[in-house]
């Protein structure tokens, strides 16, 4: 059940109730999440190799937000088996022009040509970069409701009421092996969390981290996908 239903039904009866709070403490955090992984190629890092975290190179829009490679890139580095992370806005600098929005390689394939560029090859060992991830998505508010007043008079303030929202996160990670030249498989994840602001005197909100768990989960799943960790569970988590 998704929590937007309990809550919709609910609201103008929670507004009425001695029970309002804890009502919507029942609802409050509600995290669904899929992971979905397709290997292609077999993808373990072994030495010196590296991954780079790239926004996939968009046509029209924007692509994935910039604090969610950021996070992918600290959970992969951090941890007792860390993964070598480089920083993608210094590997796109280092590998200018060929890795900018316009003239990226748009398959897999490309990466044998570009190697033949004149420095291209030396940049790349010097970068120790094997694995590409591309990343595509985002999350944004899909749905919200309620409303909170506040109001202060002489010797009492207060707010009374209920809002909530629900926002969904949805990324795609393509993988590139760089020194075979072939797509190794991608990841797809997808969370949809359900948040609430509570007026009882003070606001008091209950957020569901949507796309902080997207990031946990991906990361984890990459780091399935580059190491095999046993402990983390692959193709599905929820």
């Amino acid at each position: 059940m998704r929590c937007s239903l309990v809550m919709g039904n609910s609201i103008d009866w929670m507004l009425r109730s001695s029970t309002f709070v804890v009502l919507a403490l029942s609802v409050t955090g509600c995290v669904q999440s899929r992971v979905a992984e397709t290997r292609e190629t077999g993808s373990q890092i072994v030495g010196n190799e590296a991954i780079v975290i790239l926004a996939k190179p968009q046509i029209e829009g924007a692509g994935a937000e910039d604090r969610f490679m950021d996070c992918l890139g600290r959970q992969l580095a951090g941890g007792a088996k860390p993964i070598p992370v480089r920083d993608n806005n210094k590997f796109v600098d280092d590998m200018f022009p060929w890795f900018e929005p316009s003239t990226a390689p748009n398959r897999p394939s490309a990466i044998t040509a570009l190697l033949t560029k004149p420095g291209v090859a030396e940049q790349f060992a010097s970068s120790g970069v094997r694995y590409v991830v591309w990343l595509d998505g985002s999350t944004r508010k899909t749905d919200g409701g309620g409303s909170i007043a506040c109001g202060a008079a002489p010797g009492a303030a207060g707010c009374v009421g209920f809002g909530w929202w629900e926002k969904e996160s949805n990324y795609e990670a393509t993988v590139w092996d760089m020194k075979l030249a072939k797509s190794a498989g991608s990841i797809d994840t997808k969370v949809h969390g359900t948040s609430a602001m509570v007026g009882v005197i003070v606001p008091l909100p209950f957020i569901a981290r949507v796309e902080g768990t997207a990031c946990d989960r991906m990361s984890d799943q990459l780091r399935v996908f580059f190491q095999g960790n046993p402990e983390v569970a692959s193709a599905s988590s929820n």
